[in-house]
């Protein structure tokens, strides 16, 4: 055993030239460089340390990184006045379009329109109603969720001042729907784990009456996934801004029934006595939004996705060369196929937990992101989604360094 150990550290000196990457020359040239196009070099000021994403665009992380077309509307818009009221108005207009539904709106974020979502079906249009918010004593009061459905971002629905009723099945459903019952709440990324399917529970929520929200902040790219998701028959989805539609870190989007759309623009900034009046969009982000979408729409993503895969089934197979290591591409079924890289080893020879091994990486050289352990169930996996040509060499190279020395 330790002659192969000794063997099998020898293996990094036979890495292909140009991947292996001492700890000298990192010191000198950073894997990841500030990529700011000025001369000044604002992070390496702060003394905060640049990453390589190899996780996925979490919030935590800054999200994903903007389209350059982005960047140059949002330059754009930094110079030109706007009315926000009309500019809200016509760049909702032109996302609705985009997006094959009635009306549409810009957020700051998606928690953001799930709030605004949420209070629009609590006051509609009712100028009297949308100062008392979280106060409904003379409103309706309920959102109606399934089992299942249960994540933390309900956080969102409860601070409009509603409770939330959880249900399984279609009799339960039907027995908790009261004149209390304010809203359905669906979230598309757990949309196998409810007895009710969406393009059911969207049913049954119109058959009475009652607006049916859709979380759907992550089920993006590729950004086509929106007409698919509003067809469904929700009368309200939301999606986030920064991550799969690679917009502002901060921006959103509601989509739905003309009236809702209404009353939630209503509930939000800039109207002073609303309960998003702290949820203030720019005119930055509103035109970011809108090119960020349209520049999604005619994005190429298989040859994206096919290209990343490339990226992992090259770093599979430079840590599979370390020997019991098994390395596995796992694509979560439905809308969003973006894949993971699953490695697993024999924890017997290689004494790192996939925690210890998560921690090296962030704290090793250069400083290496992969997936959270509470979403990957605890296994090691990295996704290539984040990811700028060249990082997956970088990546190969620090988890064989990582691995090597637990041996």
């Amino acid at each position: 055993m330790e002659n192969r150990r000794v063997f099998l550290k020898g293996l990094i000196g036979a890495v292909p030239a140009g991947v292996m990457l001492s700890r000298q020359s990192q010191a000198e040239t950073s894997i990841v460089p500030d990529r700011a196009d000025s001369e000044r070099s604002i992070f390496n000021e702060l003394g905060i340390t640049p990453f390589i994403n190899a996780a996925a665009p979490y919030s935590s992380l800054s999200g994903a990184p903007v389209w350059p077309e982005v960047i140059e509307a949002m330059q754009y818009a930094q110079k030109n006045k706007a009315r926000m009221g009309e500019l809200h108005d016509a760049v909702g207009r032109r996302i609705a379009a985009l997006t094959g539904t009635e009306a549409a709106m810009v957020s700051a974020g998606a928690t953001s329109a799930m709030i605004l979502g949420t209070a629009a079906c609590l006051t509609g249009t009712d100028k009297d109603k949308i100062p008392l918010l979280p106060d409904l004593t003379e409103m309706k009061s309920e959102v109606i969720i399934q089992k299942g459905h249960e994540y933390s971002y309900l956080r969102a629905l409860r601070s409009c001042g509603v409770k939330l009723i959880f249900v399984d099945g279609e009799t339960a459903l039907y027995n908790a729907i009261n004149e209390k019952t304010a809203m359905f709440h669906f979230c598309y990324n757990y949309r196998d784990r409810g007895l009710i399917s969406a393009d059911r529970f969207a049913a049954i929520g119109k058959k009475h009456g009652i607006p049916v929200f859709c979380d759907a902040a992550t089920m993006l790219p590729p950004a086509d996934n929106i007409h698919h998701i509003v067809k469904t028959g929700f009368d309200m989805v939301c999606f986030s801004g920064g991550k799969g539609l690679r917009g502002p870190y901060n921006g959103g989007l509601l989509l739905g029934r003309p009236d809702l759309i209404e009353a939630a623009k209503m509930n939000a900034a800039p109207n002073d006595d609303a309960i998003g009046r702290g949820m203030k969009v720019s005119k930055e982000v509103i035109i970011g939004m809108m090119v960020a979408l349209e520049t999604s729409l005619t994005f190429d993503h298989d040859a994206d996705l096919e290209m990343k895969r490339g990226w992992l089934r090259y770093i599979g197979n430079q840590v599979g060369k370390l020997g019991g290591i098994t390395a596995d591409i796992i694509v979560t079924k439905g809308p969003r196929n973006h894949p993971n890289l699953r490695l697993t080893w024999d924890q017997s020879e290689y004494k790192i937990t996939p925690q210890a091994a998560k921690q090296a990486l962030r704290v090793g050289s250069p400083s290496i992101e992969v997936a959270s352990l509470f979403l990957s169930k605890g296994h090691f996996e990295l996704s290539a989604w984040m990811m700028e040509p060249g990082e997956e060499k970088a990546v190969a190279v620090r988890i064989r360094e990582v691995l090597l020395a637990a041996m």
